[in-house]
């Protein structure tokens, strides 16, 4: 099981695998088993966004066990947020919000 963090432009946290597009993170999505799934809306000019991928999770009902969501663009945040509230199973839990400090240092020394 993996853990992926879909974003163009920050660094990809230790422990991560790196998506820096929709479609490669969608690739991962197909490919792998994913425990926690950290989402950016925004992924470059005239690029798929992250709400691509949130329709893909919802269209092929494969979901990771926890997804954030650390862009920094509220409305895309939002439009992200209502479509897994409104699709995704009971078991998949959502943060409308970056991941915390504790669980990004749990992850890293997963990795040592």
């Amino acid at each position: 099981m993996i853990h992926v963090y879909l974003d163009d432009y920050r660094p990809t946290p230790t422990g991560f695998t790196a998506a820096l597009d929709a479609a490669s993170c969608i690739t991962l999505i197909n490919e792998q088993e994913i425990d926690v799934l950290s989402l950016d809306y925004d992924l470059g000019w005239g690029q798929p966004t992250g709400l691509e991928v949130v329709n893909h999770l919802v269209e092929s009902g494969r979901y990771p066990r926890k997804i954030y969501l650390h862009t920094s663009s509220p409305s895309g945040r939002d439009q992200m947020h209502h479509l897994l509230s409104q699709h995704a199973p009971a078991h998949v839990v959502i943060h409308g919000r970056a991941m915390p400090d504790e669980l990004l240092a749990r992850i890293a020394s997963e990795q040592a």
